[in-house]
């Protein structure tokens, strides 16, 4: 059985790089630029007599040496496996570049649709040869060796490999060509664009999930369905403005209804049960000032199977941390998102706390030192961080009231006013839910008992 799920792998693993090869010759027929990995390979083929495909080999072969050097004793001799696989690479590039010799677009147009077809192209072997699981190319295993070696995220030793192979191609044009060859517009749209394209495909192409046997986690699939045991339990979340009062009133509720409270409490659980440093999670946790510029960053994983984005990973482990706190026992939840990771859940009321923003202002000034003049920048940064957040990792408008069964502007009523407010409703439709249950129970024969 393990043989032939080494077949299946293998043949995924080939056709993977066939296509990757078909999409590197794509983008070399549309003449707008290549893909980052490419640049060197393509400017020394110019200047030497070896064709693309056998510059390639040479370039790969330096990076898995690189890798060697890198990790020493800690290199997985499995990963020699890169050898053969770089020179079945470079023939695939060569034999795809004699099959399209016929292709030559001569207006920009047609070469722009060329370079679009060569990055979808691309990421779709990329998407094979990771879901094979069989090796990596030489250019994200360097990456690795890299993140290995000096405790970096991926993402930043990936961007860094990316940009080191453009800075290296643009020496060597000006080296040898006297101008830039390979790299325009087109390398920028191949660095930006593949690693879009290929989260794409894990999301919508599932045919070698059952075929492969391979795990592929959605971040925002990963939330699981609870179902409470049977004693009911009581999950009250609490999402809030900055500076709006919602940690105190989560606080006063959780103190009159006797609950365990959950705020910064989580820090130190996800901290035990992840790795992060506590003050790693607090810097980072339920914040995301650009949620461009992070899917940028985050396209970078889409070429390995093993590693997260450092956010996802924290997100993942945070959930399960808010499930299991869910399941243990009755509570007030904070913030994180626990709303959405409780969606499915019975037993939960989901509150937003909101206020208006001279309350907010006064309340932070005074609270958390910050400076009067400053406050209302203060106040619009936090908020647009986690309307960022919530937005990336639920789909979900943070401030939409539906994502909530109540609401309640803290300004107009205070902090224990609105705590007795959420206690009130909470008990009023816990009394109409037994109620209800009541009135759907058989109601037995008199004469049952005779």
């Amino acid at each position: 059985m393990k043989n032939n799920y080494f077949i299946e792998r293998s043949i995924v693993f080939i056709i993977g790089l066939f296509i990757m090869a078909l999409g590197v010759t794509l983008s070399v027929k549309a003449n707008l630029g290549v893909s980052p990995i490419s640049c060197v390979p393509y400017v020394f083929s110019m200047q030497f007599p070896l064709t693309l495909g056998q510059t390639t080999i040479i370039m790969n072969v330096v990076l898995i040496l690189l890798q060697i050097a890198l990790l020493r004793k800690n290199y997985q001799l499995l990963q020699l496996v890169q050898f053969p696989v770089v020179l079945l690479f470079g023939f695939f590039i060569d034999l795809t570049m004699r099959l399209f010799l016929w292709l030559d677009p001569t207006h920009y147009f047609g070469q722009a649709l060329l370079c679009l077809l060569s990055c979808i192209v691309l990421a779709l072997g990329v998407f094979f040869e990771v879901k094979a699981k069989l090796t990596y190319l030489p250019g994200e295993g360097l990456a690795m060796a890299i993140t290995k070696t000096f405790n970096v995220e991926f993402g930043k030793s990936k961007i860094g490999t990316d940009s080191s192979m453009v800075l290296i191609g643009i020496i060597s044009s000006y080296a040898f060509l006297s101008g830039i060859e390979g790299i325009r517009e087109g390398t920028v749209v191949a660095a930006v664009l593949v690693g879009y394209v290929v989260r794409f495909y894990n999301k919508r192409i599932k045919l070698f999930d059952k075929w492969l046997i391979t795990e592929n986690v959605d971040t925002k699939a990963v939330i699981q369905k609870n179902q409470l045991s049977k004693g009911s339990r009581l999950v009250i979340t609490i999402s809030r403005e900055y500076g709006s009062g919602g940690h105190e009133i989560g606080k006063a509720v959780a103190h009159k209804l006797r609950l365990q409270f959950y705020d910064k409490e989580l820090i130190q659980l996800t901290s035990e049960q992840s790795g992060f440093t506590k003050e790693y999670i607090h810097q980072h946790e339920q914040k995301l000032a650009h949620s461009l510029l992070y899917q940028l960053y985050e396209q970078n994983y889409a070429y390995i199977n093993e590693r997260k984005p450092p956010l996802d990973a924290l997100f993942l482990v945070q959930s399960k941390v808010i499930h299991d706190v869910s399941q243990k026992e009755s509570c007030v939840i904070v913030g994180r998102c626990a709303n959405f990771i409780l969606k499915d859940q019975p037993g939960c009321f989901h509150v937003f706390i909101h206020a208006d923003k001279n309350y907010r202002a006064q309340r932070i000034t005074q609270k958390f030192g910050v400076a009067s003049d400053t406050a209302s920048r203060e106040m619009e940064k936090m908020d647009r961080e986690r309307a960022n957040y919530c937005r990336h990792y639920t789909g979900r408008n943070w401030k939409d009231a539906v994502n909530y069964d109540l609401t309640i502007n803290n300004s107009l009523l205070g902090i224990e006013e609105s705590a007795d407010l959420i206690i009130s409703t909470v008990l009023q439709l816990n009394n109409r839910q037994n109620e209800n249950k009541k009135a759907t129970q058989p109601k037995l024969s008199p004469d049952y008992n005779r």
